[in-house]
């Protein structure tokens, strides 16, 4: 008799999106003229730049050839994207590494999901609250969450409240944890951590010998010259940090599947023995285990967003979704709502007006000023009481779903 494993029974039924989209498909069934605004969902709706077009065409045709063709590459990634990679990324900040330490995936959403299967179950997590799903479904899966209770918290995690009273910079764990994920530019709340700030977790995961997950899909979009890129930007990171990278947001990959984690020589954990293990060596043997690599087509396009004309093409779609997040913020306060991010950030953290929950509140912009949100409460109880948008959307439908949201609370 086959024996599955139990941990996926403790996942709730469905996942936060899948929830979102059963409500959409429902609304839009009975009302097929109306058009809904959908800014919940943080995918982008520019083209890829077309640099990566003409790049991916280029190695298309070089699979045609028998002479150019490309079979297997290196489960890590090739030489050539991780190269700019690392020129491009990080050594104009001051940080170098290895090629060995930067490892190519298909999509940090991968990565930050598989990364559990190097530790052991009985690791003890910190999360912000709110937080992105999966850093939490994940761990639920391995058996480290421990019970839910009927708030939604697990029993084995350590939730660092992020909201209003602390101005979204969580405090440091009083219990001491062995995982720490920390995710900046933040999904879902838009807001950052400066490099003080920064520094203050780096420096307690040294004293604590604890391990930082630290996810920076959005870091191509800060402006501000006090917030980080990169947690290498900190002293001492390399002996306690991972870091998690992706081209979705970044190079509007979300269709193609690309991104990167770094994992620095330095970085070790423990055997239960007590033995140091380098977390670099255990990864790339999970890598050659359980993945083939990301595309060559893939790499390639990757590689073609540190060209000159894909780093300009690249910066002028960022730019675009900065001024929606700017028309969309602006907007909010005209109408007297509360907001958060969308400075440094594709997201905004909109707080329920009238004390009305997430849900409610998703209802009634759905309902009256057929607008999509995602409400708060799904990425953690401290979610409660906001409403996460996107400025991925349109310029057009970006600037009507602010005038059908002003109409409906002026009314």
């Amino acid at each position: 008799m086959a024996i599955i494993n139990d941990n996926f029974l403790r996942l709730t039924d469905s996942y936060l999106f899948s929830d979102i989209a059963r409500k959409v498909d429902a609304f839009t069934r009975c009302n097929p003229n109306i058009h809904l605004i959908r800014l919940g969902i943080g995918d982008v709706t520019r083209p890829l730049p077309q640099a990566c077009i003409e790049a991916m065409h280029r190695a298309a045709d070089e699979l045609s050839n028998k002479s150019t063709f490309h079979g297997y590459g290196p489960e890590q990634g090739y030489d050539f994207l991780i190269e700019a990679i690392i020129k491009n990324d990080f050594e104009h900040r001051g940080i170098h590494l290895s090629q060995n330490e930067v490892f190519i995936n298909d999509g940090a959403k991968s990565d930050t999901g598989n990364i559990g299967d190097i530790f052991h179950k009985d690791n003890t997590i910190a999360v912000t609250d709110p937080i992105y799903p999966v850093y939490i479904d994940s761990n639920v899966m391995a058996g480290r969450a421990g019970i839910p209770d009927p708030d939604g918290r697990w029993s084995n995690i350590t939730y660092l409240p992020c909201n209003e009273g602390n101005k979204f910079v969580p405090q440091l764990p009083q219990k001491r944890p062995d995982i720490i994920y920390l995710c900046y530019p933040n999904n879902p709340t838009g807001t950052t951590l400066t490099a003080t700030e920064l520094k203050q977790w780096v420096d307690y995961a040294l004293k604590n010998n604890s391990i930082i997950f630290f996810d920076a899909a959005y870091e191509a979009f800060i402006r501000e010259d006090n917030v980080p890129h990169s947690i290498y930007e900190i002293e001492g990171a390399r002996k306690c940090a991972i870091e998690f990278r992706s081209f979705s947001k970044t190079a509007g990959f979300t269709g193609v599947r690309c991104g990167y984690t770094v994992i620095p020589d330095e970085v070790t954990a423990y055997s239960s023995d007590g033995k140091s293990v380098p977390l670099n060596k255990l990864w790339l043997r999970r890598q050659c285990t359980k993945f083939n690599g990301t595309s060559y087509i893939t790499q390639r396009a990757a590689e073609a967003v540190y060209s000159q004309e894909g780093k300009k093409q690249v910066k002028a779609n960022i730019d675009y979704y900065l001024e929606n997040a700017r028309i969309m913020r602006e907007g909010f306060h005209n109408t007297g709502m509360t907001v958060y991010g969308g400075k440094n950030s594709p997201y905004l953290w909109l707080k329920t007006p009238d004390g009305s929950s997430s849900w409610q509140f998703f209802d009634t912009l759905m309902n009256r000023a057929h607008v999509i949100g995602t409400p708060g409460v799904g990425f953690g109880p401290s979610g409660e009481g906001f409403l996460r948008l996107t400025a991925f959307g349109s310029r057009e439908d970006c600037i009507e779903a602010m005038n059908r949201i002003k109409q409906t609370y002026d009314n």
